[in-house]
């Protein structure tokens, strides 16, 4: 990720980084490969917890958590094709479509998760920091 981001990260609590070989088991588990720039961040952060501007609470689990956290809300019950990796610390849930070519992060709720609850954030992890952080 590039350091221009780093305004968009700067009221976030990081973690340590993740190692490639975290990354790659998970991955190999999910059958899903990671985006490009999600997977930089996690090689400088294995997730982390704060505010992205001035309204925007952001919960990204650490990539170990992802397939426990995942089965725990019974995504692939209720939202199949639904990878989540986050929140908002709250009642909605941020995740990669992969029903999608190119993965889209989308939010969707906890409570009442279904893919007709689906709301489309972004293409990219950067403009998903975007979109939060300009989101009123």
């Amino acid at each position: 990720m590039d350091k221009k981001y780093d305004n968009l990260l700067d009221r976030i609590e990081l973690n340590s980084p993740c190692s490639n070989e975290a990354i790659k088991e998970v991955e190999k588990t999910l059958g899903f490969i990671f985006p490009k720039e999600y997977l930089s961040f996690l090689l400088r952060s294995n997730g982390g917890e704060g505010w992205v501007g001035e309204d925007s609470y952001l919960s990204l689990w650490k990539v170990d958590e992802i397939v426990t956290l995942n089965e725990a809300y019974q995504v692939g019950e209720f939202a199949p094709g639904l990878i989540i990796f986050g929140s908002d610390g709250g009642l909605d849930a941020y995740a990669f479509d992969t029903r999608t070519e190119s993965a889209v992060i989308v939010e969707v709720p906890f409570i009442g998760m279904n893919l007709r609850e689906v709301k489309y954030c972004s293409s990219t992890f950067v403009e998903f920091l975007e979109y939060l952080y300009s989101k009123e």
